[in-house]
Order: structure tokens, then sequence, then C-alpha cells
């Protein structure tokens, strides 16, 4: 079991500027991740992903590197992850950490080098720098896009033009360079070497790039949401079959520690290109942002599950499953919302946004979460949704740090309102996240959906969310799924014979079966009367079969 585990996991990812300060600088830190690993231990999770805490400039929440192989001073030292990771698995909590190999920081020593040297020169290739287009090549060598809005080239006082499919500050990384490779099989065996259990990939899907002459324009493709497909099969950054070598050789240095260690794929890419990243010599999973993505319809949500399904299967392993993170609007919101919400327009300035239904975006957030957990493989939680926290949409604009805001010219204030630091207690200054204020500000009354106003009190998230964790640890494994008869608007399934699971995601009450015991129920008011209410789910034991 021990390395298979992450096979039907929960992994609880945590964002860590948002999670808990045990310092009082309104920053979340490695300490106070480790003074709430009980609460995570309590809730049922088998692991955690760390967001980076690396040294960084913070031009974009610390994905913006400038030592791979440190500690950023804001979140601690090295000795407190040491003590983190000691304690985490003390808890018998495993660890994944965030590596990010599309990009660094601006301020990395590479770039800096690279900055200070000249046209052609070795540093310089450690990265995509180019000539320009047109006259004096004042234009950029392509049309491509930045993920934050605008163009994906900068200019350098030479002339020269470097990429960043991100921010500016964020200068790609050059992978057919074998020292870019060299490198970061460094950084893998350092942490690795620490005992860490594994790595989320951030953009898996970019690290190589077609800069063959002359550039392919992409005509605006590029700038698809975040963690959205890619447009068409044979794009110059996006979902390149060159990347696979990369991770077969990160596969190699995985399965030589003992227990092998893994890695998670964070690849935007087309359901039927997603499997090809978790073949046996690659990495062990890829998240599922398709479900993520599903509308609240009974139908799709079924066509989802089975390509995600028959897509793992294919390469001999299970899917993930998560509902939310930190680059997307909270699915407790992004539920309340109208059916086709353009979540880009929701999260502009120009007051397009539709008002949120909270109680519709409660009732189908719990629903969800007994769907999700229900399914054969792994599930991904982000931080807070065990709390049913909504997206916070009216964060002041001098407090937003997101780079989306200043990028897209004050037009998208992007994905800072997912990441408002967590509450803990009901009251106090930050409720909870630390001995002082926070450095996103946290609304009024945030402390009603705090860990301490919830724990013990029967139909609250939280509750939900343990009793959930709990129930899942004694059918996981317990075989596929099978689809069941179900009514017009209802999903129906078992996991073998312990567990079936119906979730009502149609407009009116549906009869539940005869001689079906109730184990949990997402629906605040129980499930009197042998109904299933609208947007509610049921966990149920399958009457004995006659025979």
């Amino acid at each position: 079991m021990q390395g298979t585990w992450w096979r039907e996991a929960v992994v609880y990812q945590v964002y860590v500027p948002s999670f808990a300060d045990s310092d009082g600088d309104g920053m979340g830190d490695l300490r106070g991740i480790t003074g709430r690993l009980g609460h995570l231990a309590g809730l049922g999770v088998d692991a955690l992903w760390l967001t980076p805490f690396f040294p960084s400039p913070w031009a974009d929440g610390g994905y913006d590197v400038s030592d791979y192989r440190g500690v950023d001073p804001r979140h601690g030292t090295l000795d407190d992850f040491r003590d983190l990771l000691a304690s985490a698995h003390d808890h018998g909590l495993k660890v994944i950490i965030d590596i990010v190999p599309n990009h660094c920081s601006d301020r990395h020593p590479w770039f800096t080098e690279a900055l200070a040297s000249a046209p052609g020169s070795a540093a310089r290739n450690r990265f995509h720098f180019l000539d320009g287009s047109g006259p004096g090549g004042e234009e950029p060598p392509a049309d491509w896009q930045s993920k934050f809005g605008g163009g994906a080239w900068e200019r350098t006082p030479d002339g020269q033009w470097y990429m960043h499919i991100f921010a500016a500050e964020q200068p790609d990384l050059n992978w057919e360079n074998p020292e870019v490779a060299a490198d970061f099989e460094r950084t893998l065996r350092f942490w690795l070497d620490l005992g860490v259990d594994g790595f989320r990939v951030d953009v898996a899907h970019g690290l190589r790039k077609d800069l063959e002459p002359p550039l392919r324009d992409t005509r605006g493709n590029d700038a698809a949401p975040l963690n959205s497909p890619p447009q068409g099969d044979d794009h110059p950054f996006w979902d390149r079959d060159e990347v696979h070598e990369i991770y077969r050789s990160w596969r190699k240095i995985l399965d030589a520690y003992e227990p092998p260690r893994i890695a998670v794929a964070e690849a935007g890419v087309s359901a039927a290109r997603l499997p090809l990243y978790t073949r046996p010599d690659e990495l062990h999973q890829a998240f599922n942002f398709f479900h993520l993505r599903c509308p609240w319809d009974a139908r799709s949500f079924r066509e989802v599950v089975d390509t995600s399904l028959d897509g793992a299967r294919s390469v001999g392993t299970l899917p993930t499953w998560v509902l939310s993170n930190h680059d997307v609007v909270r699915h407790a919101t992004r539920y309340a919302l109208p059916e086709g919400t353009d979540l880009t327009g929701w999260l502009a300035t120009d007051g397009r946004e539709p008002a949120p239904d909270h109680g519709l975006g409660r009732r189908r957030a719990r629903a969800a979460a007994l769907l999700t957990l229900a399914l054969p493989g792994t599930a991904y939680l982000y931080q807070g949704e065990e709390l049913g926290l909504p997206e916070v949409a009216d964060l002041p604009a001098g407090a937003l740090r997101d780079p989306m805001w200043e990028r897209t010219g004050h037009e998208l204030k992007g994905r800072d309102g997912c990441r408002v630091p967590l509450p803990w207690q009901r009251e106090g200054s930050s409720y909870g996240f630390g001995p002082s204020g926070s450095w996103l500000p946290q609304p009024e009354g945030w402390g009603s959906h705090s860990a301490e106003a919830q724990s013990g009190q029967a139909g609250s998230f939280l509750e939900l969310y343990r009793t959930a964790l709990r129930l899942r640890r004694g059918f996981r494994g317990s075989g596929s799924l099978q689809w069941l008869d179900a009514e017009d608007g209802e999903l129906a399934f078992r996991r073998g014979e312990s567990l079936e699971c119906r979730i009502n995601l149609g407009d009116r009450p549906l009869p539940l079966p005869e001689g079906a015991r109730t184990l949990l129920t997402s629906d605040e008011g129980g499930t009197g009367g042998g109904m299933l209410e609208p947007d509610t789910a049921v966990w149920l034991e399958p009457a004995p079969s006659r025979g």
C-alpha cells in the first residue's frame, strides 16, 4: 500500500500564504501550517499539497521562484520545513510540494546573468530570447499572448525579446538546454532527500516550445482561461509531444526512492491527451479540470465521469477529481451563479456580475462534495472548501495582488477572491488566521464560516466533510463504478456492495430506493419522507438483494 497510497487518496491543497500565520506579519507560513496539522488529520485527509514557499519576489504569489532549493523568509526557514515534514508524517499525512519548471523569477540569478549577457550567449540560451519582427525588430517575434493578459514577449534594452507565458516577471525556461534539465533534477533530489512524498508539477504541459523560424501565429488561441485545453492539435507551446521526455526522466528519479514518490501534473489539455501524462513510465496523476468546469447537469457529469474513468483506465491508473483550487472562482460561488455565466466576465470590474444565489450555491457545493468523494480515484480538496467558503468578490482595488489586475489594465480582478486567508475562529483581528491582520482583507462576518463555528455542529460543512471522509475510508478500493437506473436529472451509481450514491441535479424531488439505509446526506434537512430534494446528494447502504 505504501507505494500506491495515492491511487484513492484525499489530498488537501494548502495555499501557503493564506492558511495560517504564526508570527503576526499577516502572511501564512510553515510554522502556521504545522500548528494546524491537527485540523487536517481530524478532517481525515491523507496528504497535503503545499503551494510554493520558495524565495520569490512575489510577482505572482510565489510562482515566480528565485531559488528552487530554499525557503522564503516570509514563510520561514528550511528548519521550519523539516519540522513541518516530520510533524505531518507523525500525523500520518504525506506531503506534496509544488515544482515550477516552466518559468522562474526575473530575479533568479540565471535571468539576471542573461540580461547582463550578449545576445546568443550561453546565459541567454537558458531562456527564450529572440530578435523581434518588423523594421528594426520593433514588433514581438510572434502574436503569442500571456495567460495574464497582454503579449507573451517582453523587450530588453538591447532590443531582443524574451518569452513569458505568464507575467513579464516570469521568463520561460528553455527545456531544450541540458543545463536546465540537470538543475531541475538536482532540485527534485534535494526535496526528495529531505523526505517529501511527491510533487505537483505546475504548467506541466507548457515546458517545450516550437521556436523554429518562422514562428507560427496563434491568433489569440493561447489566451484561453487558465487550465483550459489549447485550441488545435499542434500548438507552438502547449502540450507538445516532446514534453513527455522530461517526465520519463523524472519518473526514474521518483521510482529510485523507497517507497517510490509521486508527481501530479497540472496539465490543461484535452480529455484525449490527458492520459498521456500518466502513462506507466511518466507521472502518476493529472488534475481533472473537466470535472471542475462541468455544468450542473446530470448528463454532463456522467459524460465527464465516464470519459475520465476510460482515459485513466487506458493507462492503468485512476482519475483525480477536483472542484476548486487557487486559480478559479470557488465552487460554492460558481454553483450560485446562473447557468452559463462567463466567469471571466464575472471577475470583471464593469458591473457585469450577476448576483450569486448563495443558498443554491451552498446546496450544490454540499452535493458536489458527496459526488466527488464517492468516485473512484483521488480527490483534491482546496483549503476552505470543507468550510463552505464562498468567493470574496468585493475586495477593494487597492488590496488586489494578482498580476492579472495590472496586466489587464484593471479590467479583471484576478484570483485573489479565492485566496483570502482562512477563518479559524469566530472572532479576532484575523479570525484566528494569525496574531494580527492578513495580507488580503477578510470580509466582515468571515468568522461565521470558521472551523471553530462549525466544529461539532450537526449539518455544518465541516462535519459533512469529516463524516464523508471517515465513511470513504470504508469503501475506497471496493470496486469500479457501476451506473444504476436513474430518473431524469439524477445520477446514481454503486461502488462495490457497500455504497450507493445518488445526486439530484434536477428541479423536482425524486424517490429514494426502498430498503436502502441512509449513510450520509448533503441535505441539511435530512431525507425525511423517502425523497431526494433538488440539488442534494445521498450516500446509501444498498438494500440486501433478494434471491
